[in-house]
């Protein structure tokens, strides 16, 4: 016989038809005033996944929110960084493991100097990304790390009529590794669960016959995320809104290719506005 506890577990599993799985709608990517790192298009992409939250609101039955949460000194932020003469490195600097080898970039400390390079070799090993220094963004406590107000109002709103609480996922607070995706860091710190396989999160996601995926940027944390998603569930499972993710700047052909890959291999790819059009809402 199955303890009651597990019954209601299994039954709760089976309720989340559909699971929102928005990634980083936060201030510091919005083209708007103030915001650290702007993603041209991202506040017209939340506006539409605000749109979709309070349309949809009966048909959503799970939304997961991943926020980035940096501290100002990491190795991905210029603070961390100085080149050879000891000036300052520029944000959107890509600096490899070769010019690390050859000098003309080091840690401010140089007792940071072997863990860098190690952290660096080991991304490039992973054969995902370089390390890109960028301004600084995203800080912990900072109006920049804070959820895109019409985005928060509509899930606040789901909230209530449904009864449910969005989740949040933070990442990124790990100075020694990049964190694009919320399913684990770029280098996963064995010292830091943190940095590793976020198992609850794969397991509510699991949980979910279909998955709606927005967020920014389509170009890094969304394309990360739903990379490593694919490992765990079958792409068929997931709808990629479109018109809800944009690029950073001179990324678009990365984010081009992820979404015709992604496609190619089940998922499917299409608009909010024609969800909507098919939930008649």
């Amino acid at each position: 016989m199955q303890p009651a506890g597990g019954r209601y577990a299994i039954l709760f599993l089976m309720t989340q038809h559909l699971h929102l799985l928005l990634i980083d709608p936060q201030h510091d990517f919005c083209d708007v005033p103030g915001a650290a790192l702007p993603v041209p298009g991202a506040d017209a992409d939340l506006r539409r996944v605000a749109q979709l939250i309070r349309a949809g609101n009966a048909r959503i039955d799970a939304i997961t929110v991943t926020l980035d949460a940096h501290h100002r000194l990491d190795i991905a932020h210029p603070g961390f960084w100085q080149q050879a003469d000891g000036s300052a490195v520029a944000p959107f600097t890509a600096i490899t493991a070769a010019a690390l080898r050859a000098g003309a970039y080091r840690p401010r400390l140089a007792a940071h100097a072997a863990r860098a390079l190690a952290y660096v070799q080991a991304l490039e090993a992973g054969g995902r990304y370089t390390l890109m220094v960028w301004p600084v963004h995203c800080e912990i406590g900072s109006w920049g790390q804070t959820v895109h107000e019409a985005v928060r109002a509509a899930y606040n709103h789901w909230e209530e009529t449904r009864q449910r609480s969005v989740a949040k996922v933070l990442k990124g607070a790990n100075p020694w590794t990049e964190h694009y995706s919320a399913i684990a860091a770029e280098v996963p710190d064995p010292d830091d669960a943190a940095t590793q396989t976020n198992q609850p999160l794969l397991a509510r996601l699991g949980a979910a016959e279909q998955i709606l995926v927005a967020g920014e940027a389509s170009s890094h944390c969304v394309k990360a995320s739903v990379a490593h998603l694919v490992e765990q569930i079958d792409p068929a499972r997931l709808i990629l809104l479109s018109d809800c993710m944009s690029p950073v700047t001179g990324f678009a052909a990365e984010a081009d290719a992820f979404l015709q890959d992604m496609a190619a291999r089940g998922a499917r790819v299409c608009t909010s506005s024609a969800l909507l059009a098919e939930w008649g809402a």
